[in-house]
């Protein structure tokens, strides 16, 4: 069973950046897609980012673009999310995720691996 730890969140200011990273603690990245989600307690979680297992393919929430770059090391078994400009409506706790296959699936319920979850907060 594959684990996932992110680290990197933080307090920042508005208009700061953050450099969020996913790491497998148990099994290997290399070879399957791994998402960013957003989830406040108590809501449903919402796509930020994905890419495929090559990092050939990405794709981003509309909120996201322009603004966050989502990268991969499969050397380092870690996956990146380089948050700039970031807004109050940010805040929030971003959980990395990856399904079973090697491409972004549509749909958060394909996720089969959820880490613990790392807590952003962006003050104005």
């Amino acid at each position: 069973q594959l684990q996932l730890v992110e680290s990197g969140g933080g307090l920042v200011q508005s208009g700061g950046s953050l450099r969020l990273s996913c790491a497998a603690s148990r099994g290997t990245l290399r070879y399957v897609a791994v998402g960013w989600f957003r989830q406040t307690p108590g809501k449903a979680p919402q796509g930020v980012a994905c890419i495929s297992s090559t990092g050939a393919d990405t794709n981003y929430a509309d909120s996201a673009k322009g603004r966050f770059t989502i990268s991969r090391d499969n050397d380092k078994n870690t996956v990146y999310l380089q948050m700039n400009n970031l807004q109050p409506e940010d805040t929030d706790i971003y959980y990395c995720a990856a399904p079973a296959g090697r491409l972004c699936p549509g749909s958060p319920a394909n996720f089969g691996s959820w880490g613990q979850g790392t807590q952003v907060t962006v003050s104005s």
